[in-house]
């Protein structure tokens, strides 16, 4: 059967939509870019916070409406949020025609007519970037943070076998890949639940030692509370780790942090970044904050902009605090009202964008390796991203006095010319 799947939520959703089409094209079915050319709509759904829910129920009474207008015969639903609502979900949506938690894929197959796989196999869903990959290394989280729904979505720190991620890596190499963002919903705690210990540094060697050295390594996703200098140090020495860093910090106050669960307070947090841009002062640090946390006033907001006045993040998004159903903050007192929510948060974004410009600036007049995404040959540009910017939530890096020859999945030398908030501009250095 021709099969349209949508892929929402994280990156490491996106992996196991991948997971999802390789079952499904082994079992002999094909994958199609457009709903339009499908007879099956699949929809991989995200159920993280409030938008993310409606975003999901939103696509799928999208394909319910395509299929009680006869262009689609089945319709499935997938991921997070039949995790999270699976009964709830099958009462109201009678129309849809099969339901899976998240990884249960041969499920899916199984409904569609189909012989699972037995074993694990990934391929891209069609129109996907090939040069850029994800490699997720676990699933599911300990932390407990007061604020997050993933536990009890996902459940506890799964981490999958090292020897199955580095067979995945190097197919995805072989596949195409110049890039893998290795992503976890917390990176530093990877082998916490097989050995008691954090197991990252070893993974790393044994990623670099078996992958091709012109793949990129970027790591996502990696709580502070074990982000130590050791590690710090590792990255920024490696061979193929990129020395890009997502560290999501989520506030900068002691008593929000400590509300949060969040195992840190401000000053602690800063002496992680102080120490990565002491190692290399080119270090990029990425982070995520949130306003508007139960019990957050004036004072506590100013401690949020002050810390990131200090840490200056090359990038950082941010969101307003959801009361998330079966969430300890959710029950808390001192619940923020939307309009302060949104003033602190357009407040936090303008400061964010200037130390993001001023970032950016510093890095006028140097040379980067440019992984290239896409060429427009008829307009001599090119777009790509160095190491500082992670692909779909960074910018780009746009490339002028391209060379006629250059291809999508390339990487080349480019002198950075001018700075914009999120972007740069430069020119191909040509030999």
């Amino acid at each position: 059967m021709k099969i349209y799947c949508l892929s929402l939520g994280c990156a490491k959703n996106k992996v196991d939509s991948e997971c999802l089409a390789g079952e499904l094209l082994r079992a002999g079915h094909e994958l199609v870019p457009e709903v339009e050319q499908a007879e099956v709509g699949i929809v991989n759904t995200c159920g993280f916070i409030k938008p993310a829910v409606k975003e999901s129920i939103d696509a799928i009474l999208d394909l319910e409406q395509l299929k009680l207008d006869g262009k689609l015969k089945k319709i499935g639903v997938v991921g997070c949020l039949v995790n999270r609502y699976d009964k709830d979900l099958i009462t109201e949506l009678p129309n849809v025609d099969f339901w899976a938690r998240s990884e249960d894929w041969p499920s899916v197959v199984r409904s569609l007519g189909g012989r699972p796989y037995d074993g694990r196999c990934r391929s891209p869903l069609p129109l996907e970037n090939r040069f850029s990959r994800y490699l997720k290394i676990s699933e599911g989280c300990d932390n407990c943070c007061t604020y997050c729904a993933i536990p009890s979505i996902r459940g506890g720190l799964r981490s999958l076998p090292m020897d199955v991620i580095v067979k995945e890596a190097q197919q995805l190499a072989e596949e195409g890949a110049r890039e893998l963002c290795v992503v976890g919903q917390d990176l530093t705690a990877y082998g916490m639940d097989a050995c008691g210990r954090g197991q990252l540094a070893e993974l790393l060697d044994a990623l670099e030692s078996s992958l091709p050295q012109n793949v990129w390594l970027r790591l996502l996703y990696l709580h502070p509370q074990r982000v130590t200098a050791k590690l710090l140090e590792r990255v920024a020495n490696a061979r193929q780790v990129l020395p890009y860093l997502d560290i999501p910090v989520q506030h900068g106050d002691a008593e929000i942090l400590e509300a949060m669960h969040r195992g840190m307070d401000g000053g602690e947090l800063l002496s992680i970044f102080r120490t990565a841009r002491s190692i290399n002062p080119d270090f990029a640090l990425r982070t995520t904050c949130m306003v508007g946390f139960p019990g957050e006033k004036k004072k506590n907001f100013d401690n949020l902009m002050k810390f990131i006045s200090e840490a200056r993040f090359d990038r950082m998004g941010a969101f307003s605090f959801y009361p998330e159903e079966g969430t300890q903050a959710a029950k808390m007192a001192g619940q923020v009202s939307p309009a302060a929510k949104s003033r602190r948060l357009e407040k936090l974004m303008a400061l964010q964008e200037q130390i993001s410009l001023e970032r950016q600036q510093l890095f006028v007049g140097k040379t980067l390796a440019v992984l290239i995404d896409n060429v427009y040959k008829t307009d001599h540009y090119a777009e790509g991203r160095s190491f500082r910017e992670a692909p779909e939530v960074d910018g780009l890096v746009e490339v002028r006095g391209i060379r006629s020859d250059l291809k999508a999945g390339d990487i080349i030398k480019v002198r950075m010319t001018e700075a914009l908030p999120h972007d740069m501009v430069g020119e191909e250095v040509l030999k």
